[in-house]
């Protein structure tokens, strides 16, 4: 039985690509697992049903390594865990040497095995990287004196005022977020604080 894994690390993110990969694979829609959520550890709610529904002879597709996690040690690991002791098989589609139903063989099993080593490693000295970084980044902004944090609500007046756009239908709520720069919670605690307050002192006159 051929089965597929997809990860994006938040809500947000697209796994369409992802999923029309495997599905191009002839694996069923029912058979492919999916986290919205961080690879720093494989404690994910659709990986762990996936882990119970696999048998010994099933194979594993993915697209790329960096799906399985971030961290390079536990990538080692569950690549152990999956072909020793699971006994499936695994494919990484973006990269045809790491397909365990090839060379069978010794040579062929730790061609295997180098290569992923390899490849985890990258994967996680690239992510290290850019978080050195990002707070090299940050460290330089807060020298010049940028200011981080949460942003300030709107003002009640400047609020209202650009709330009517939405309420004629010309922005929806996402509009409005991004055309003023706050978060969709901003957004909610403003309509909690201006527009209630209005409703109660209009009900009071």
């Amino acid at each position: 039985m051929d089965y597929g894994y997809v990860r994006v690390s938040s809500k947000t993110q697209n796994e369409s690509r992802q999923t029309e990969e495997l599905l191009q694979q002839g694996i069923p829609l029912e058979n492919i697992f999916m986290d919205k959520q961080s690879g720093k550890d494989f404690e994910r709610p659709e990986y762990r049903k996936l882990l119970d529904e696999v048998k010994k002879g099933d194979t594993l597709f993915v697209k790329s390594i960096d799906r399985f996690g971030r961290n390079y040690q536990e990538i080692l690991e569950q690549w152990k865990y999956l072909t020793k002791e699971k006994e499936i098989d695994i494919v990484v589609l973006d990269m045809p040497l790491l397909d365990t139903r090839r060379d069978k063989d010794l040579l062929g099993e730790m061609l295997s095995d180098i290569v992923l080593q390899v490849l985890s490693y990258v994967a996680q000295t690239q992510r290290e990287a850019i978080k050195r970084s990002q707070a090299e980044g940050i460290r330089l902004a807060k020298e010049r004196g940028t200011k981080f944090g949460r942003p300030r609500a709107l003002e009640q007046e400047e609020f209202l005022k650009l709330h009517k756009l939405v309420e004629c239908g010309e922005w929806d709520k996402k509009t409005f977020c991004e055309k003023t720069g706050i978060s969709t919670g901003t957004y909610y605690a403003c309509i909690n604080r201006y527009i209630r307050k209005v409703k109660k002192d209009t009900m009071k006159g």
